[in-house]
């Protein structure tokens, strides 16, 4: 491809703003950049939005192509796989050209007409963003409840769909959570209300008919560092009220056809307790981490559901994390996390006796399907691995044996036995082994070097499971290697794993990840000149403080929605979810905490020296990791950096944390996403 001069880059202005805290002057000559409203702040970003448009302009074809072969690969005309529900079905599907679902549903069988409840396509016209978020068919299948947010700030606006006139009731809910239900009357509605900082706080209680302004303030939750979610037992028995932050948890319970009746508290919230809860025959389960640190399950009667009164059921095991569970008739079903993999824990109630879910793979994973029915002994889940498209499974717990009920086509010849997977152990800076998850081609020749994408995250005790994409073949069908760092701070090898990685301990990601990068390299699987790194939000973070360590390691970064201005976002309570946030980084107000984040807050650590290749993103209307910080960790960069390696940036004006929200727009990102890499790498 012919080389094409590069335009000059925007330059944000500097204008002086300091703090001080803990005897620290914090300067930041960029906090103008935090007024969404002021032209001069919309201007740069729409610069800098331009400028990336026209220094990626020579790879336009080659996004077309790319965006091409993606779509190529997807059956656009797709149905899930219907959930029964009493006497329906229920299943969305798409077809070729739409951005979105269609929600729908059969009665008897799957041979019966069709009833469409709800058509995304129509919802979103005229809108740049769509996300669904409630979505709760009363138990006499009549009535709908759903709920819509349609500029990603995560405000929805909840609606009643009667299903037998296939219209509107003329009742709205605005500012809602994202979660809302039916209690087991069919007239009552349970929802949740955002405060200033887009924290669900207060539990609504609406009756059908009534205006909203007569709605019941059921539970106000004061904390700010609390959350309020509802939800009900599998069997439909109760309505579980969860009031939770980062390490404590709170749950009350009420009958699920007493809406109108008074929630029952379980056990009070104690620090560095968590614990959640479902029905079955007359007992409640409780997974707790009270005296287990990887957490364990107990059980106490409804009559008495106090802690005085709870019994073990499982024991907690070091080397075994409790993740979930499930309940159907005559059966326990636990979902557990062993050497970074899932494994599913049968037991059969009346004779105890009790197996596991065997799969093949070395590297793989599996979730919990949609499983409405109690009165079943059927399990659904899902399956996937990083050569295997996700899969679909009816379990029967009491034969073992298992259906496969769909698998994700991959149109274009796709053949599993060309790609291999395979699991690294990396020791890190401590001796510490971290897991690598890695794809590539079998005939991919390792006699020198290859490009490598290698991913991470690292935070909130989440993992990283090895799933497959239909969109990273256009990298391995051009020789890359696809890896996944599993770093402290998730929670990949149990709770143990995210403890060591958070607080105090916030470095050992940073240090986890670059002990991987260095691995890779000495081993000579990739160079330095060919290793790209990704990762967004708290992978952002992780990306901002190893390109500021080790910028030498990597030749391009990939940063989306990066949660780069540690000190300034955790210095605001103002700021949606800064609150909650102080227990996983801790409090600035605390030095100690304060003085750890200074050390690694990726825009306060931006030195005068060379970094890799950067890709850039944000969305305007983000509630999670505000568009200025992506917006001023690039303006800074820009200022301070001594090379003159490409520094993009992308700003969705009409979008939130999760970026373009339709399908066909999404491969458009990741083409754009893809195109920077080969770019980058001269390899177009």
């Amino acid at each position: 491809m012919e080389e094409k001069k590069i335009p000059q880059a925007p330059r944000a202005f500097k204008k002086p703003h300091e703090v001080k805290v803990h005897g620290v002057t914090l300067r930041d000559d960029y906090f103008w950049l935090r007024d969404r409203g002021s032209p001069e702040v919309l201007d740069y970003l729409k610069a800098e939005n331009a400028y990336l448009e026209e220094a990626l302009k020579p790879t336009e074809e080659f996004q077309k192509k790319l965006y091409g072969e993606m779509l190529s690969r997807i059956k656009e005309t797709d149905l899930s796989v219907p959930v029964r529900r009493g006497e329906y079905f229920y299943y969305s599907r798409i077809e070729q050209g739409w951005q979105y679902p269609l929600y729908a549903r059969k009665r008897g069988s799957l041979e019966s007409p069709e009833e469409i409840l709800l058509d995304l396509n129509v919802l979103a016209q005229n809108s740049e963003y769509f996300s669904l978020g409630s979505f709760s068919v009363s138990s006499d299948h009549r009535l709908l409840l759903y709920s819509t947010d349609t500029t990603g700030a995560e405000q929805f606006t909840l609606r009643i769909r009667d299903l037998t006139e296939a219209k509107d009731r003329p009742e709205s809910l605005a500012d809602t959570g994202a979660g809302a239900l039916w209690a087991e009357d069919g007239r009552t509605i349970f929802y949740t209300l955002l405060d200033e900082m887009k924290r669900p706080y207060k539990l609504m209680r609406h009756v059908l008919g009534t205006r909203p302004e007569e709605d019941v303030l059921v539970f106000h939750e004061k904390d700010d560092g609390f959350l309020i979610s509802i939800e009900k037992t599998r069997d439909r028995k109760f309505l579980i009220l969860n009031l939770s932050s980062k390490t404590s948890s709170e749950v009350h319970v009420l009958e699920a056809d007493r809406p109108e009746g008074d929630f029952r508290l379980i056990h009070g919230r104690e620090k560095n307790m968590e614990y959640t809860l479902e029905h079955e025959s007359g007992r409640f389960l409780i997974l707790t981490n009270d005296e287990a640190e990887n957490f364990r399950l107990m059980e106490a009667p409804v009559s008495s559901p106090e802690k005085a009164s709870w019994k073990e059921l499982i024991a907690h095991r070091p080397q075994v994390r409790l993740e979930g569970l499930t309940v159907c008739r005559d059966y326990l079903v636990v979902f557990e996390r062993f050497e970074g993999l899932i494994r599913i824990w049968v037991q059969h109630h009346p004779s105890g006796e009790a197996h596991y879910v065997d799969f093949d793979e070395p590297v793989y994973t599996v979730w919990e399907g949609s499983n409405p029915e109690f009165e079943t002994r059927l399990l659904r889940f899902g399956y996937s691995s990083l050569v295997t498209p996700d899969s679909v499974f009816d379990y029967d717990l009491k034969t073992r044996s298992r259906e496969l009920k769909k698998q994700q086509e991959v149109l274009g010849g796709y053949d599993p036995c060309l790609y291999r997977s395979e699991r690294l152990k990396v020791p890190s800076h401590d001796g510490t082994l971290v897991p690598v998850s890695m794809v590539y081609r079998k005939d991919l020749k390792k006699t020198s070097a290859q490009s490598l994408l290698l991913y991470g995250y690292g935070s909130y005790g989440i993992s990283i499971d090895p799933v497959f994409s239909s969109n990273r073949l256009s990298l391995l069908d051009r020789g890359f290697i696809f890896a996944i760092a599993h770093i402290r701070g998730g929670g990949d090898l149990g709770r143990p794993w995210y403890l060591n990685g958070k607080f105090l301990n916030k470095k050992n990601t940073f240090k986890d990840f670059i002990a991987c990068a260095e691995y890779l390299i000495a081993q000579g699987v990739t160079s330095q000149d060919q290793l790209i790194i990704s990762g967004g939000s708290a992978g952002g973070l992780l990306m901002g403080a190893v390109v500021n360590e080790r910028p030498e390691l990597f030749h391009g970064a990939i940063l989306h929605v990066p949660f780069v201005d540690v000190i300034n976002t955790m210095l605001d309570p103002s700021l949606p979810l800064t609150v909650p946030e102080y227990e996983e980084w801790g409090n600035p107000q605390d030095k100690n905490y304060f003085d750890l984040m200074l050390s690694y807050s990726p825009y306060d650590n931006i030195k005068a020296q060379n970094y890799p290749h950067m890709l850039v993103t944000g969305g305007l209307n983000d509630p999670r990791v505000q568009y200025w910080e992506p917006a001023k960790w690039t303006a800074k960069l820009r200022e301070i950096k001594t090379d003159q390696h490409l520094l993009l940036m992308k700003i969705h004006m009409g979008a939130g944390h999760a970026g373009a929200s339709g399908r066909y727009d999404y491969l458009k990102e990741v083409a754009l996403d893809y195109a920077f890499i080969f770019h980058i790498l001269k390899i177009l």
